[in-house]
C-alpha cells in the first residue's frame, strides 16, 4: 500500500487485505498424528461383490494386527495384479495401502495414494472415506505439500455424511481455507462461518474469516470476525491451548488496527496499536504502522518517537527502511531541511548497498534447486555473507509462507532418512523402491520450488528498495529546492503552518520524562517522544 501526497510517494509496509497476511499464520505440520485414529478406521465395504484372495486376506490380517511393513509388502503384490483380485479389491488395496504408510510415518507415500483416490473421484469406492485421512494428513504435513488442494476436490455437501461427524469441523476450516487460498472468497467465507464454536479450529475458522472480508474491502464484518477472536480471549474456552488463543488475540488486535486504519479512523487504531504488549511478535509491525497513524494525525513527536524505537540495537535484525524516508518526510514538513537530508543520506547509506548485495545473492544460481542449497548454506550462517546483509536475508526468509515450503523439503528428507535406517530386508521391495522414488521425485520439486519462492522473495525485497530509493531521490530534490526557497505551491501546502502547536507530551503519575543519552533501555521502548521545532515562516 503507498501512502501518497502531493509531493512524492513513500512505499509503506503496511499492506491491508493482501496474501501478506496469510504469512501471518503457521498452520504447518503437527508433531502427532490426527486425534481420534481409531474412528479413522471406520470405512465402507467398497462394494466389492467377490471374496478377496487370500493375499489381499492377509494383507488386510496384517493390518490389523499392526504389522504394518508386512502388510505393504501383501497390498502392492495386489495392485501390481499378481494376486488376480478384482477391482473393487484392488480400489480396498489402495485404501489401506495409504493407510498403512501413514501408520508407518511415510505421510508423504501415503499423501501419493489418497492423491490418486480423490483424483479418481466419486468412482472410487473409497473416494468418501479417504477424505478423513486427508483430514489427517493435514495436520504432519505442510500445506505447500498440495494437502489444501485434494481436500478442496470434495463437495462441502459430502461433510453431512455421519461418517464425518469426528472431523467435520476441521474439514470446514480446511476447505475454507482452500477456497481462501483460490481467491473464492464467499465460499471461504461461509464455509469458516460453520465451523462449531465448541470446536478447537473456530478461533482459526474466525481469524481467516475477518481476513477474507479484509480482503473484500468490508470492514464492519472485517472487525466482528475480528472482535469475536478478542472475546474467546477472555473467555479462555478449553478447547485452546494458552499460546494458541494468545497468538490470534495479538493477530486480531492486529488486523483491527488495520481495518481502522483503512478507513482513516487513525484515533481507533492507534488505540488498537497501542494495545500489544514488547512481548508481542508484531510489537515492531504495530510500531511502524501506528508511526503512518501518527503522522496522519500530526502527532510527529510520537510518530519520530516510534521510528527512534525501531532503530534500537533490539530490533537490528528486523529492517524497516521506509521509516528513514517517513523520517525525512516529517522534518521537511517542519522546514528543518538539513535534518531531512540527513535522513535521505541515512538511508542511502545504509540501504543501497544491501540492495546491491541481495541482487548479488539472487545473481548467484539460476537453477532453482542449486539456489535452494545456496539458501540453506544461508540459513546455517556458511554462505560468506557480511552481518547486515545475511541478516537482511534472514529476515526475508522468516516468511511463514516460505517456511512452509521449506518444511515440506524436510518432511520429505526425514522420510527418506527414515527409509533409510528401515529394515534392510523392507528396503528390497517393491513397495520400499516405489516409496523412495515417490519422496526423491517430490524432495527434486520441492527444492526446486522451495528455491523459486525464496528468490521471489528476495527479489520483492529488492524491487521495495528500488521503490523507496526513489521516493528517496524525490524527496531529496523537493527539500533542496525548498532550501534554495523554490518550494512549489503544493509543497507550501504540505508544510506544518506556524500557528500549529504539536500535541504536548503529557506524563502521569507512574512515568517520567528522562532526556535520551545515546542509550537504549528496554522499559524505555515505545515511549520516545521528539520535540520537533517549526522553523517554517510564517507568511
Amino acid at each position: 500500500m503507498r501512502r501518497s501526497n502531493s509531493l512524492w510517494s513513500v512505499t509503506a509496509a503496511v499492506t491491508i487485505g493482501t496474501l501478506l497476511l496469510l504469512g501471518i499464520i503457521a498452520t504447518g505440520p503437527a508433531a502427532q498424528p490426527a486425534k481420534g485414529a481409531d474412528d479413522l478406521e471406520l470405512e465402507p465395504d467398497g462394494g466389492a461383490s467377490t471374496p478377496g484372495s487370500k493375499t489381499f486376506d492377509r494383507a488386510i490380517d496384517l493390518y490389523k494386527k499392526k504389522d504394518y511393513y508386512s502388510a505393504s509388502i501383501e497390498m502392492k503384490k495386489v495392485l501390481d495384479g499378481e494376486t488376480g483380485d478384482d477391482d473393487a479389491h484392488k480400489q480396498r488395496a489402495d485404501f489401506y495401502m495409504g493407510k498403512t504408510l501413514y501408520k508407518m510415518g511415510y505421510y508423504a507415500g501415503a499423501l501419493n495414494y489418497f492423491e490418486k483416490i480423490a483424483d479418481a473421484g466419486a468412482a472410487h469406492g473409497y473416494y468418501s472415506a479417504t477424505l478423513k485421512w486427508l483430514a489427517a494428513l493435514s495436520r504432519v504435513l505442510p500445506e505447500t505439500s498440495g494437502i489444501l488442494d485434494k481436500i478442496g476436490k470434495y463437495d462441502p455437501a459430502s461433510l453431512d455424511e455421519p461418517i464425518m461427524e469426528s472431523v467435520r469441523d476441521e474439514l470446514y476450516f480446511l476447505l475454507g481455507r482452500h477456497f481462501y487460498t483460490k481467491g473464492e472468497l464467499d465460499q471461504a467465507i461461509e464455509l469458516f462461518g460453520k465451523v462449531n464454536e465448541s470446536s478447537e479450529f473456530h478461533i482459526k475458522a474466525k481469524f481467516f474469516e475477518g481476513v477474507a472480508y479484509v480482503r473484500k474491502y468490508e470492514g464492519r464484518p472485517a472487525g466482528e470476525a475480528f472482535k469475536a477472536i478478542l472475546q474467546i480471549a477472555r473467555e479462555r474456552p478449553p478447547q485452546y491451548k494458552r499460546d494458541e488463543v494468545q497468538r490470534f488475540e495479538e493477530l486480531a488486535i492486529l488486523q483491527m488496527a488495520r481495518v481502522f486504519y483503512s478507513t482513516q479512523d487513525f484515533d481507533k487504531a492507534i488505540r488498537y496499536y497501542e494495545k500489544l504488549e514488547q512481548t508481542s511478535p508484531e510489537w515492531t509491525n504495530s510500531l511502524f504502522e501506528a508511526s503512518w497513524a501518527y503522522f496522519l494525525k500530526t502527532n510527529n513527536p510520537k510518530a519520530l518517537g516510534n521510528i527512534h524505537t525501531l532503530n534500537a540495537p533490539y530490533f537490528e535484525d528486523q529492517f524497516f527502511p521506509e521509516s528513514v524516508l517517513l523520517k525525512s518526510v516529517i522534518y521537511y514538513k517542519y522546514c528543518q531541511y538539513d535534518r531531512a537530508l540527513e535522513a535521505v543520506g541515512e538511508y542511502d547509506t545504509k540501504f543501497r548497498p544491501l540492495r546491491k548485495n541481495l541482487q548479488d545473492v539472487v545473481s548467484k544460481f539460476e537453477d532453482n534447486a542449486e539456489f535452494y542449497d545456496y539458501i540453506r548454506k544461508i540459513i546455517d550462517n556458511k554462505a560468506g555473507l557480511d552481518d547486515v546483509t545475511q541478516r537482511l536475508v534472514m529476515s526475508v526468509l522468516g516468511d511463514k509462507t516460505l517456511a512452509k515450503t521449506f518444511n515440506w523439503v524436510e518432511e520429505l528428507d526425514k522420510e527418506l532418512k527414515a527409509l533409510g535406517a528401515a529394515d534392510k530386508a523392507w528396503q528390497t521391495t517393491a513397495i520400499a523402491g516405489e516409496v523412495n522414488t515417490e519422496l526423491e521425485v517430490r524432495k527434486s520439486l520441492a527444492q526446486a520450488d522451495a528455491g523459486k519462492l525464496a528468490k521471489e522473495r528476495i527479489n520483492r525485497l529488492v524491487s521495495e528498495l528500488q521503490l523507496l530509493g526513489r521516493d528517496g531521490i524525490k524527496i531529496k530534490i523537493e527539500v533542496l529546492n525548498a532550501k534554495a526557497g523554490q518550494i512549489s505551491a503544493s509543497g507550501k501546502g504540505e508544510r506544518i503552518g506556524a500557528s500549529h502547536k504539536e500535541d504536548p507530551i503529557i506524563v502521569d503519575d507512574e512515568h517520567f520524562v528522562w532526556r535520551f543519552n545515546g542509550e537504549y533501555w528496554k522499559d524505555e521502548l515505545g515511549y520516545y517522544r521528539f520535540k520537533v521545532r517549526n522553523q517554517c515562516p510564517k507568511n
